[in-house]
């Protein structure tokens, strides 16, 4: 018996090629392993292809059966990849591989046999800070007897498509039960066998997302492969083998996708390791099925120089952070992130849709939390100089405004409510619905902050912002991240910051859980 799979296969999609690589990497563990090989199994590969075969004495069930055990195993209850050499895995590294499979493929209760829930906590960071976790403690799964799924009752392999479901490729699945003969997914059995291997070339996040209203979402990151040997370089690194738990969450799709791709240097991801896409699929529950997680979005990210360039900053100043809360820790994922990752994964400015997205106090107080980060962004991101400009001048505006606020105050032996102006300004820019509300808006703003000098001096580049239609909304935009990033006198989260790199920390202050998994930074001073 002898099957060959190649990555140029038109009838191959992403997970196809991901499950192909996970093959690649799974029979090159078990060469690294030296485990002995019974019925002449045999195979060869190259960077493209893999060529699997042994005896055909009518036993391809016993050969496939042996197979899956070897490379779907199970250690204290845990799922076991050997392509991921999981036996020399960190236990909080094999967590996150075990919650990750059962909360994208794996995630209804038919794919498993669980001992029940184990309950531990893990060490964040190199800190104090411990985090709660939980998870089922499986008995067996659904890849390790797959077997007869893909032979008949003779113990040969299939020479017809078979019904895959949807844990074998998710997304794929019935659409109507009562007509399933037709509305099955199909595959030929060399097709469903790679697919097997996909969980161990793919990648899983759990999001915490404010963007969208699916409180218990899963990421699946599907890598785009063209070179099955480069990919397992880059599957087999340490920063992803042995991934932190903190590393296990991302603030959306293009958060996890871009965080994927940005594990080793940038520059050089695509010519060393022959990977430059990645396709994130989110799991979650909607209206018509509450009882398990349904694909409810997909992006395709590309990871080129400039986007990932960026995304580094991003990644630097707007941290997840390890909190200690009153009875346990947990992560607090970065709002502010969520929003810039998702407009690099797509391709767009990394401020857009900012006015859209913060339409309300409580989400710019959120925004807000992060400004020290978002200050950075501003002036270390490779953006257009004359955006930059403009948020500049707001920055001023702001700043001037602040200070005749601070000096009448002071003629009045009161204490100066910047909070007020800042409201202010917000729901200013909430009221522009078009070229013309914005335009009266920003030019009152700056006209009430008096003599704004850079302003003057590029007055001529600036005005395309303000006077063309076309440019409102971006210009909006950058007004709202001038406020929400701007860090002199007068912000309502602490004092002037001067140009400190390290804006984010949590001393001092308290952090609070939402009902969407975000958090808070609430000041204790």
């Amino acid at each position: 018996m002898q099957i060959e799979f190649d990555l140029s296969n038109p009838s191959y999609t992403l997970l196809h090629r991901a499950g192909l690589a996970g093959l690649w990497i799974s029979l090159n563990q078990l060469e690294k392993d030296k485990v002995d090989l019974p019925h002449k199994i045999k195979w060869e590969t190259t960077n493209r292809k893999i060529t699997l075969s042994w005896e055909d004495n009518g036993e391809d069930k016993t050969v496939i059966e042996w197979l899956l055990n070897k490379c779907f195993q199970l250690h204290d209850g845990l799922i076991a990849l050997r392509g991921l050499d999981a036996k020399t895995m960190r236990k909080d590294a094999l967590v996150i591989v075990h919650q990750g499979i059962l909360g994208t493929f794996l995630q209804h209760n038919s794919t498993h046999k669980s001992t029940g829930v184990v309950k531990e906590t893990l060490q964040l960071d190199e800190g104090e800070i411990q985090i709660p976790i939980s998870y089922k403690s499986l008995e067996s799964y659904a890849y390790q007897d797959f077997a007869s799924n893909l032979c008949d009752k003779r113990g040969k392999f299939l020479n017809k498509p078979i019904s895959v479901a949807g844990w074998l490729n998710p997304g794929a699945v019935v659409r109507h039960v009562a007509f399933s003969t037709d509305t099955s997914f199909e595959e030929p059995p060399e097709n469903a066998f790679l697919l097997l291997f996909a969980p161990v070339a793919c990648y899983y996040y759990v999001l915490r997302s404010r963007l969208r209203d699916k409180r218990a979402q899963y990421a699946l990151v599907i890598p785009e492969i063209s070179d099955l040997e480069k990919y397992a370089l880059y599957r087999q690194n340490k920063h992803l083998r042995n991934a932190v738990y903190k590393d296990f969450y991302a603030s959306g799709l293009g958060d996890a996708g871009l965080r994927f791709l940005t594990y080793e240097t940038t520059a050089n991801i695509a010519k060393t390791f022959g990977l430059s896409n990645c396709q994130v699929v989110t799991l979650g529950t909607v209206a018509w099925s509450t009882q398990q997680k349904t694909r409810t979005d997909l992006y395709i990210v590309k990871a080129d120089s400039q986007i990932c360039k960026n995304y580094q900053f991003c990644k630097d100043y707007l941290q997840d952070k390890s909190v200690k809360g009153k009875e346990s820790g947990f992560i607090a994922c970065s709002f502010a992130r969520e929003i810039i990752a998702e407009n690099l994964a797509q391709n767009k400015p990394w401020y857009e849709g900012l006015a859209d997205k913060v339409n309300s106090n409580e989400l710019f107080e959120r925004l807000t939390y992060e400004r020290g980060g978002l200050h950075q962004m501003v002036q270390k991101v490779d953006w257009a100089e004359r955006e930059k400009l403009f948020v500049q001048v707001c920055h001023e505006a702001i700043k001037y405004t602040y200070g005749k606020i601070y000096d009448n105050a002071q003629k009045r032996h009161e204490v100066a409510n910047f909070d007020r102006e800042t409201v202010r300004i917000r729901t200013g820019l909430a009221r522009c619905k078009n070229a013309n509300t914005f335009r009266e808006f920003i030019t009152d703003f700056w006209s009430r902050a008096g003599k704004i000098p850079t302003l003057q001096e590029n007055w001529q580049d600036l005005m395309e912002l303000v006077m063309q239609e076309k440019h409102w909304k971006k210009s909006r935009d950058l007004a709202l991240l001038a406020l929400a990033s701007y860090k002199g006198k007068g912000v309502s989260n602490g004092e002037d910051q001067g140009d400190s790199d390290t804006d984010n920390n949590t001393e001092n202050i308290e952090v609070k859980e939402s009902d969407d998994g975000i958090y808070g930074f609430d000041d204790l001073e």
